[in-house]
């Protein structure tokens, strides 16, 4: 049987049961609401697509070190140690970056790098100990201990932050602008308090 007598007889048989003019709409339909879909892609996608549970054969497990919990950006809380005759990296060295990045409109990385420099700042000041894989919660629970009036602005800066890096929230000019006020605000608060003999 050829291909053309099957499709002939497949569109006759389909023209008793249905008609054919409504056949034609409802692939039309069909059609443009694969169109709408396709046009907003996106959109209509689950951020976060449900998880099935996986059978796990267990198995033999050599010693191994355990992993440390996930911190929230070990680039963040860890400050470059300086070497011998150095001096400690400036507090206002990432900010031309920080800069950089949003003239950009790289912003997320913009807001990383102005996280970055306030927490230069707090071990410059002596609020936090450098220790590596600090978390933004530690990070903002020690300085509140050793310097209280800096909670605010640095607990709104690491809020902005885990929203934008671990949320994967878009980021926008507005989180840039809002991160620079915190800093400026850190370094207000930081200046108008002396700081205390060790």
């Amino acid at each position: 049987m050829s291909v053309s007598r099957w499709w002939t007889e497949a569109v006759a048989a389909l023209g008793d049961v249905v008609p054919l003019p409504l056949v034609a709409v409802a692939l039309l339909l069909v059609a443009a609401l694969a169109a709408l879909a396709w046009y907003h892609f996106p959109a209509w996608v689950p951020r976060r697509l449900p998880r099935l549970p996986r059978f796990r054969r267990p198995r033999l497990r050599l010693r191994r070190r355990r992993r440390r919990p996930a911190t929230v950006d070990e680039a963040v809380a860890e400050v470059p140690r300086p070497r011998d005759g150095e001096s400690d990296v400036p507090a206002g060295a990432g900010l031309s970056l920080a800069d950089r990045l949003a003239a950009e409109g790289r912003f997320a990385e913009s807001v990383r790098e102005r996280l970055r420099a306030m927490v230069r700042r707090l071990v410059a000041v002596g609020a936090v100990e450098r220790r590596p894989g600090m978390t933004v919660t530690e990070l903002v629970d020690e300085a509140a201990r050793n310097r209280p009036p800096v909670e605010a602005p640095l607990r709104a800066a690491g809020t902005i932050f885990s929203e934008l890096w671990y949320a994967h929230r878009p980021a926008s000019a507005v989180h840039d602008r809002r991160m620079r006020d915190l800093a400026d605000e850190l370094d207000r608060v930081l200046a108008g308090r002396p700081e205390e003999p060790r």
